[in-house]
């Protein structure tokens, strides 16, 4: 890594990795920064490197990335390469302990940035996506103004930035290969702006829209020429913001108020070329405003805010959390309009986000333990396969799922209609790693839970994972009304057919299942191996869902214990009961308090955030570790959303608790 840079009064060694158009911008304006200087740049080629060197006046020149990246005098790497690059070469900048600015859109979509984030993260190195009139005097004045109440209370923000250009094969602007289109271009512009608008006037740093509607035009190339759409925020705010690369508007910010109305006429490159540089104010019953904003050079800004926040890893101008609404936002602005690129499709065959091949971590924490009948280890953490319902959200999560030690994963006919089921197969297909992870599937669920509708189910499950067997299948419910008998004979049946190597009940009680054991035994044939009831350490006085049961309680625990039958609970973590939502005078989750709300769950909750502190962990942490020890076998669901959330469900692995620990833990000592 280059010098070490904490401070706003340290100079940054910049690196440049992509020398294209907007790269001779930022060099030319990089002389004019306090803290910032160019000493080499990377491209793919190297006559074109060593130009754009020799014209900006920096030391070295390379003819790869690689070799900008091994670069020991780089402190800082400014990349500008095509949209579909950047998630790439963020994380190996990050990686190679360099600070990334990194040019809008950060990624492609929200899927890639969570996974460059947790480069930055882990790596500890700063970054920032490239929004550089975040930077400038004039949009921290606008801000204020809005702060101030300058046109009372704010109602709606009117944003655009278009331009006209025509088609061109090739070009990144019209390739949906190089995820090209007004959106993803200069669409960022106006979306950001709106949300830093809306955060100002509730007094945050930024707003994420509630909803958006949008309509707009794909065009034969299969790219947004124009679109617009409407961001409705709380508090009543909705912005209308449009771009377009075939069609120009009129690329100014307006702001609208109870008391008046604030023109941007320049909102993007103020400054620029000798462009204007200011805000106007119009009050009701009074003059006219003119605020002139001291022209500042756009991305010496960008540069030395950079510098400013280095050992704070981030900038309040673009901050990590704000970039994640970002690219949530554009993403359900393309959503909106029918665009999904190439290499977004359900079919697509989508590469690590590193581009390296899959491969677990050498330093992984994660633990193993062998189910009856699957034949190969299941990892104890599971993945819950039922939110992932686009294949480059579920690429990231299970790649680093895998990255981090895990080789289960569990889903359900029912989930997302299906969709999660063929999100998971082909993934599983695209990294050819069928004979090395457990797949858990479930099916007849209410209200068809029924022997006959486990073999359709089960053939459909079949073909949207593309696989032609199931390491474990469940019954998600159970059906008194039928014989255990009748669902043992069909699981045997499958089972002895090769479709599935093991079976098992979710939300079964422990009666049936000891009733359908006893006959499984009788009659030769296959017995359950594990079920997936509730069990955390916060123990359900009601269930989330009807038909569910859970195994928390003493009879339970004893039966399991005695039995030793794997145990696959989902709601570890009792929702959410242990992240801090739970309050005893908070009761705006209704589910929450119906199923988790008592006093021995609230003296767990408080165990479980004292021994947190001893281990310097989170409470989740212990909860989860809680399920973890337990006197016989447990393989907890987890169920992230993000990286992150996976990332603090992994520390659990590293926490170790003695018995009397987890007797403590469940007041039971």
């Amino acid at each position: 890594m280059g010098q070490d840079t904490e401070g706003a009064g340290h100079e940054l060694r910049w690196g440049i990795l992509g020398p294209g158009n907007i790269a001779q911008r930022f060099a030319a304006d990089l002389p004019a920064s306090k803290t910032g200087v160019l000493v080499a740049v990377g491209g793919r080629n190297a006559d074109k490197a060593q130009a754009f060197a020799a014209k900006h006046g920096a030391d070295r020149a390379y003819g790869s990335f690689d070799e900008l990246l091994a670069d020991d005098g780089v402190d800082a790497v400014y990349i500008s390469t095509p949209h579909p690059l950047h998630a790439e070469w963020a994380i190996k900048t990050a990686e190679a302990g360099k600070h990334v600015l990194c040019e809008k859109p950060l990624t492609v979509n929200r899927a890639e940035t969570m996974a460059v984030i947790e480069a930055a993260r882990a790596n500890d190195v700063f970054l920032m996506e490239a929004f550089m009139y975040r930077c400038v005097p004039q949009t921290q004045r606008l801000v204020q103004l809005l702060r101030d109440g300058a046109i009372g209370d704010v109602l709606q923000i009117e944003a655009s930035f278009a331009f006209r250009s025509s088609p061109s094969p090739g070009s990144r602007l019209w390739e949906a290969e190089l995820a090209g289109g007004g959106i993803l271009d200069v669409g960022g512009y106006p979306v950001s702006m709106a949300r830093l608008l809306a955060g100002a006037a509730a007094g945050r740093s930024f707003a994420d829209p509630e909803s958006v509607t949008a309509g707009g035009v794909v065009g034969e190339t299969g790219v947004d020429e124009w679109a617009t759409a409407t961001l409705q925020f709380s508090g009543g705010i909705s912005a209308h913001v449009t771009t377009g690369i075939r069609q120009g508007a009129d690329n100014v910010v307006r702001v609208i108020g109870s008391a008046g109305y604030l023109l941007v006429p320049n909102p993007w490159l103020p400054g620029r070329d000798g462009s204007s540089s200011g805000i106007s104010v119009y009050r009701l019953g009074a003059d006219v405003e003119e605020i002139e904003v001291e022209p500042t050079p756009l991305y010496a800004a960008e540069a030395d805010t950079v510098a400013a926040h280095v050992a704070d890893r981030q900038a309040p101008a673009m901050s990590w959390d704000d970039s994640l609404g970002q690219a949530a936002t554009l993403d359900k602005w393309r959503q909106e309009i029918g665009l999904t690129y190439p290499g977004e499709r359900l079919d697509a065959s989508i590469p690590t986000v590193h581009r390296r091949p899959l491969a677990r971590r050498s330093d992984h924490v994660m633990r193993y333990a062998e189910i009856p009948g699957v034949g190969k280890p299941a990892s104890r953490l599971v993945m819950g396969v039922d939110n992932q319902t686009n294949l480059p959200h579920a690429t990231v999560m299970f790649d680093d799922f895998v990255e981090r030690g895990g080789t289960t994963f569990d889903t359900a006919y029912i989930y997302g209609g299906g969709m999660c089921e063929r999100v998971l197969g082909q993934w599983i297909r695209n990294r050819g790693v069928r004979s090395d992870v457990v797949v858990i599937g479930k099916g007849a669920h209410t209200p068809h839970c029924d022997p006959e509708s486990i073999t359709r189910q089960l053939h459909e499950s079949l073909e949207r994972l593309q696989t032609d067997y199931l390491d474990i299948y469940f019954m998600h419910r159970d059906n008194p009304e039928y014989p255990v008998k009748e669902f043992v004979d069909v699981m045997d049946e499958h089972l002895r057919a090769g479709r599935i190597k093991a079976y098992g009940g979710s939300n079964w009680s422990t009666a049936r299942v000891a009733e359908a054991n006893a006959y499984a035994e009788s009659a030769g044939k296959a017995p359950f191996v594990a079920m997936s009831n509730n069990f955390s350490l916060a123990r359900a006085i009601d269930v989330p869902w009807a038909g569910c049961v859970s195994a928390s309680d003493d009879e339970s625990r004893q039966w399991l214990e005695k039995n030793q039958l794997a145990l696959m609970p989902w709601s570890s973590q009792a929702q959410g009961f242990f992240t801090g939502r739970a309050d005893p005078a908070d009761r705006s989750n209704p589910d929450l308090v119906r199923c988790w709300y008592s006093d021995d769950n609230f003296e767990r909750l408080a165990r479980a955030r004292e021994l947190a502190d001893r281990r310097n962990v989170a409470p989740t942490a212990i909860a989860l570790a809680y399920v973890l020890h337990q006197e016989f076998p447990t393989f907890p669901l987890i169920g992230p959303r993000a990286l992150a959330e996976t990332r603090s469900s992994f520390d659990a692995l590293r926490v170790e608790l003695t018995p009397d620990e987890v007797r403590w833990l469940d007041l039971r000592d």
